[in-house]
């Protein structure tokens, strides 16, 4: 009898010393890409070719690759193809960060940050 595991299976395995993702917006971009995939906005290789190359220009500017910024550029690279694909404007994006800000700024410690608390 044998205990393999599947591919499948093992990419939902957590390693219980530390969590799958730091922060709930990590989670949050990581679904959103897989969800984008599926509907078919871009193939994996060509997330991969893009994140690769977000990396990689990420270390040329001097980001230290500490392991605390992967889901940054994660979402750098989601903001590239949103713009590439005319999903959504960067005056559109600029809106959607500044929401997001003000949305921290007027969450009280602890609690989850929602973006309609940016709209005020």
């Amino acid at each position: 009898m044998t205990t393999e595991t599947t591919s499948e299976e093992a990419f939902l395995l957590l390693d219980e010393a530390r969590p799958t993702f730091a922060e709930p917006w990590e989670a949050q971009v990581f679904s959103l890409v897989v969800e984008l995939n599926r509907r078919g906005l871009f193939t994996w290789s060509d997330w991969a070719s893009r994140l690769a190359f977000e990396i990689s220009n990420a270390k040329d500017r001097g980001d230290p690759d500490r392991g605390d910024t992967y889901y940054g550029h994660w979402l750098a690279t989601l903001e590239q193809i949103l713009l590439e694909r005319s999903l959504m404007s960067e005056p559109e994006m600029a809106d959607r960060v500044d929401q997001w800000r003000r949305a921290y700024l007027n969450t009280p410690h602890g609690k989850p940050i929602e973006l309609a608390a940016g709209l005020s």
